[in-house]
C-alpha cells in the first residue's frame, strides 16, 4: 500500500490534517513588549537619579543665594554704621583740644571766667554731636583694666585701688557703634611690693 493510500485509510473523508496550532496572538505581543518596558524601568530610574542630582544642586545654590544675601547686607549695614569712622578719628584732635582749653582756663577773672564758659559750651555742644552719631567716650577711671579698650600707659603701686583698676585716666577713648576708635591711655593700679605685671585678660 502506498502512503496516500495509508493516508486514506487513516481518514476515509479524504480531508487533509489539520495543521499544527500556533501560540496565540497575545503571548507573542507580550513577548515583543518585553525588552521596551526593561527600557522604560531603565530611563525612569535615571530619570529620578538625574532630578534627585537636580535638586541637590537646586538647594546648594539656594542655601549660597541665602548666603550671599546676608553677606550683602552685613557689609551695607557695616558701611552704614561706620562710614564716619575715618571722620570721627580726625574730630578727636579736634575735641581734645578744647578739653584742654577748658582746663587751661583758670583764674578769677571775668575774662577767664567768660573764656571757660564760652569753651564749655562748645565742648558741650561738639560731644552732643558726637553722640547723635553714637561716638561715645571711653572713660574708665576706677575700672578694671580692659586691654580691648585701654591702653596702659604705666603701672602705679598703690593700696588704695585694686591691682590692674584704672587709677588714672591721661586721655579718653572713644568708639563708634560699639567699634574702637581709640582706646583710652591710662595708669593701673600695682599692689606695693609687687612687682610690675598687667594683667591683659582682664
Amino acid at each position: 500500500m502506498s502512503e496516500d493510500q495509508s493516508l486514506q485509510a487513516a481518514d476515509p473523508a479524504g480531508e487533509p490534517p489539520e495543521p499544527v496550532a500556533e501560540a496565540p496572538a497575545e503571548f507573542a505581543e507580550a513577548a515583543a513588549e518585553a525588552t521596551p518596558l526593561e527600557q522604560l524601568g531603565e530611563q525612569l530610574i535615571l530619570a529620578n537619579r538625574r532630578a534627585e542630582e537636580n535638586w541637590d544642586k537646586l538647594v546648594r545654590v539656594q542655601a549660597e543665594m541665602e548666603n550671599l544675601r546676608r553677606r550683602t547686607e552685613k557689609e551695607v549695614t557695616d558701611s552704614r554704621k561706620f562710614a564716619l569712622e575715618r571722620f570721627a578719628k580726625e574730630l578727636l584732635v579736634v575735641l581734645d583740644s578744647l578739653e584742654l582749653g577748658v582746663q587751661a582756663a583758670v583764674g578769677d577773672s571775668p575774662e577767664v571766667a567768660k573764656l571757660r564758659e564760652g569753651n564749655e559750651l562748645t565742648l558741650k555742644q561738639f560731644l552732643a554731636v558726637l553722640d547723635k552719631f553714637n561716638v561715645q567716650p571711653v572713660d574708665p577711671q576706677g575700672q578694671r583694666f580692659n586691654p580691648e579698650l585701654h591702653q596702659a600707659m604705666a603701672m602705679q603701686p598703690t593700696d588704695e585701688a585694686e591691682p590692674n583698676t584704672v587709677v588714672k585716666v591721661f586721655q579718653k577713648g572713644y568708639v563708634l557703634n560699639d567699634r574702637l576708635l581709640r582706646p583710652a591711655m591710662v595708669v593701673i593700679a600695682q599692689a606695693v611690693n609687687q612687682a610690675p605685671h598687667l594683667d591683659e585678660t582682664a
